[in-house]
């Protein structure tokens, strides 16, 4: 499934030890742009997605997936990143070149 908004916050990286040895996730709340946006923690697991790219305020496209599970009666459901893909600035085009004509290089000049 795929899920695009905004990062509204990147919380810390958590790590820890396990039956199948040592394991690592961060996880990020996204902020869709719906007309009642919708705020999503999903969570990214070990070394595959390197989230250190990423900053609040981001507009990104998430790839993941749901997985249920009962730990002593509950279940608990985890909305886990399998790709995480930025998607460009939202400021606005780069701004034009304003300084004098003839401080462009020639070999730029389309003639």
């Amino acid at each position: 499934m795929d899920i695009s908004g905004k990062i509204i916050q990147l919380l810390g990286v958590q790590t820890g030890q396990g039956k199948n040895g040592p394991w690592k996730k961060q996880e990020f709340i996204l902020e869709t742009g719906d007309a009642y946006p919708k705020k999503v923690c999903i969570a990214v697991w070990g070394e595959k997605i390197d989230m250190s790219q990423f900053r609040p305020g981001d507009p990104v496209q998430v790839s993941f997936d749901v997985e249920s599970r009962e730990y002593n009666g509950k279940w608990y459901t985890d909305v886990k990143a399998w790709k995480v893909v930025g998607q460009g600035n939202t400021e606005g085009p780069a701004p034009a070149y304003n300084g004098p004509i003839d401080a462009m290089p020639e070999d730029d000049l389309p003639f």
